[in-house]
């Protein structure tokens, strides 16, 4: 019970961050303004064609066919091959759980696309959280948790950790650089995956302990 506990302090506390900040762009959008504009400055730069290019394809396998695509395969694989059966619905419905909430949010506050030179089509619908942001995070904190549960060897326990976290942060790099999203849409996305994780995370555990016991005893 004290550990459920911990955890929804920590979920607690990420989504009141989130409210905040969502209530700060919907109210008083300009207590951003300087802020967003020096990040979107620094990581746009004078706008490199080779910087461009590799981040159009990043923006591109972090959108939301590839995203579904590479974690219907990893899910299927937990639940055939590995018999990872609370693994595979944690990641997946992590994913599902973020896909709703994140359109809940984007059309409560409603925050308009910046007002930047776009590198690639003008995305559909509001800007605040950054949906790319949120599922990608998302997924890769849901694999750190269960790589660090299921992998015993060290180095390639974090060496994996480290890979799936830093493609979702190229990825929410990739929307400001892109012009698409303000750096604060990709911390709300990431409070919003943070949230997610942690408040699904005790039941998860709860089950994935349930499964294996029960297992055993067949």
């Amino acid at each position: 019970m004290k550990n459920k506990q911990t955890f929804y302090v920590k979920t607690s506390i990420a989504l009141v961050l989130f409210v905040l900040l969502g209530y700060s762009v919907k109210f008083y959008p300009e207590t951003l303004t300087d802020i967003d504009s020096t990040i979107q400055a620094i990581v746009r730069g004078n706008l490199p064609n080779v910087l461009t290019t590799f981040f159009k394809l990043v923006t591109q396998l972090g959108g939301e066919v590839f995203i579904f695509i590479y974690v219907f395969l990893i899910a299927l694989g937990f639940y055939v091959r590995k018999k990872w059966k609370a693994e595979a619905y944690f990641l997946a419905g992590n994913l599902l759980l973020m896909g709703i909430f994140s359109t809940g949010f984007k059309y409560l506050y409603n925050r308009p696309r910046p007002s930047l030179t776009y590198l690639i089509p003008k995305p559909m619908g509001p800007s605040f959280p950054s949906w790319h942001a949120a599922s990608t995070m998302v997924v890769a904190l849901s694999l750190v948790v269960i790589i660090q549960q299921r992998l015993t060897s060290q180095y390639i326990k974090r060496g994996l950790q480290i890979l799936v976290v830093i493609m979702a942060i190229l990825t929410a790099v990739s929307r400001i650089y892109l012009g698409v999203h303000y750096p604060s849409d990709i911390l709300g996305g990431w409070l919003l995956a943070y949230t997610i994780v942690v408040a699904v995370f005790p039941f998860y555990n709860q089950k994935r302990f349930e499964w294996r016991f029960q297992s055993k005893q067949k």
